[in-house]
């Protein structure tokens, strides 16, 4: 579905390129006299860098954009602000851990992430360039904007990858547990965090903040809006959404609640190891029989080597097709003789049994083309010539191993998200930040307070 130029600005933003004629000034500055620029001004200092206004601005600018058909469902602007300055220090936060471990990202990986918003957009990179500027953005901040992103996407991705681990035993404890539930749900979220370590009265605090957030959606505020408002995680400038997501990827200790709703229900603040949640199921699904058909064939494959040249190798596979075809000549013989294909070669080129995919897509394109006992013309894949026949097909339940498969996703999922959830906390309390414009401090910060 195509996306409104200002989602997707700002889907990819974290913060925009400072700007080289900025002066950063650390007090709120006054309004400018008329015929004069207004100066720039540093609203927070995270670690050794700083966040500023225009950078604030602009990511504001760039929500209230993307909520331009429903005003309603943005907070107060004072609670907007802050939101959107917390999401900035994140993204800050990321970028400079990445640096930090050595992520780099390249000017080619930047051009093809450009290329592949322009796509989803409906446009050619340079409409996609030209739309931006027509909102008033830079394309430099834009692609700095994505090359942020695809930092913390690294980021991401490095982390989960030396914490989370998935066992056979794990997956099989899932499947034969009472409390396994079968299905999708599609959640939202409201999300209110405790800091790491946070005190008693942090806790207070987040119980209180929940507690605001349950009055407001009972007194008729619809649960995105309240997100917007409310919510500390990622995602609640979008609403919260979190999409459909399969029962066995719900943390144990929500799904027995999620499991005895009905759609349009919202749970109680609900504890979890990070602080508060509010869920809303949007919508559920039940499961089906997952039923694939599966392919019999048997193959020859002529491989180019350095003794065979390319052309070689066509012609030796078309001199077997016209044997096997006009001549009527055995394929098993045939394949023992001259398939270079070391699985299937001894068998007579018998590939058994198997998903149309799971010999690739050169492959499965030629089998969905094919009938039963045809034999396909030499087709050329990345390993050589090939030719195939189709000995038959049939329809398979692999409900049991997708089951297997979905709960490794599920478990590694599940995983990935706390483990990244747990990082991002650390990151932040191990962090300087200093917010220095007072109305952009969460309520009852200090004017002295760093995380």
């Amino acid at each position: 579905m195509k996306q409104p130029l200002a989602l997707f600005l700002f889907a990819i933003a974290a913060a925009a390129v400072t700007p080289a004629h900025a002066q950063l000034l650390p007090q709120a500055s006054q309004e400018a006299p008329a015929g004069t620029q207004p100066l720039d001004r540093i609203v927070a200092v995270v670690d050794d860098g700083v966040i500023l206004q225009s950078e604030l601005d602009d990511a504001v600018r760039a929500i209230q954009q993307q909520y331009a058909s429903s005003p309603g469902q943005l907070p107060p602007i004072n609670v907007l602000r802050r939101q959107v300055l917390d999401r900035l220090i994140l993204m800050r936060l990321q970028v400079n851990k990445a640096d930090e471990q050595g992520i780099r990202v390249s000017d080619a990986d930047i051009n093809q992430a450009v290329a592949g918003v322009a796509q989803q957009n409906k446009l050619t990179p340079e409409q996609l360039r030209a739309a931006v500027e027509q909102s008033g953005a830079s394309f430099a901040s834009f692609r700095q904007q994505l090359a942020e992103q695809i930092t913390a996407q690294r980021l991401h991705e490095s982390v989960v990858r030396d914490t989370v681990q998935i066992t056979d035993s794990e997956i099989s404890n899932l499947l034969s547990s009472p409390g396994y539930k079968a299905g999708e749900v599609h959640l939202a979220h409201i999300q209110i965090s405790i800091p790491a370590g946070g005190t008693a009265a942090d806790i207070e605090a987040a119980q209180n903040k929940a507690a605001e957030a349950i009055k407001a959606i009972q007194g008729g505020m619809d649960f995105k809006a309240a997100a917007i408002r409310y919510s500390d995680a990622q995602d609640a400038l979008d609403g919260g959404d979190l999409g459909w997501r399969r029962m066995d990827e719900i943390p144990p200790a929500f799904t027995d609640t999620i499991a005895a709703m009905k759609p349009g229900d919202v749970t109680p603040a609900l504890r979890g190891p990070t602080g508060f949640n509010i869920l809303k199921l949007e919508g559920q699904r039940q499961p089906e029989r997952q039923m694939v058909t599966e392919y019999h064939a048997r193959q020859i494959l002529i491989s180019p080597s350095e003794l065979v040249t390319e052309q070689q190798a066509q012609q030796k596979a078309q001199e077997l097709y016209d044997r096997i075809v006009n001549k009527h000549e055995d394929f098993a013989k045939l394949a023992k003789e001259n398939s270079k294909d070391d699985t299937t070669a001894n068998a007579g080129g018998d590939m058994g049994w198997f998903a149309q995919d799971a010999w690739g897509s050169t492959v499965a394109q030629q089998l969905a083309a094919l009938k039963p006992d045809q034999v396909s013309k030499p087709f050329q894949s990345q390993a050589g010539w090939h030719i195939m026949q189709l000995l038959g097909t049939r329809q398979a339940d692999r409900t049991d191993e997708i089951a297997r498969n979905q709960a490794r996703q599920a478990i590694g999922n599940r995983k990935a998200e706390q483990a990244y959830d747990d990082f991002l906390r650390q990151l932040k309390a191990s962090a300087y930040i200093k917010v220095l414009v007072p109305e952009l401090r969460d309520p009852g910060q200090s004017d002295d307070t760093t995380s």
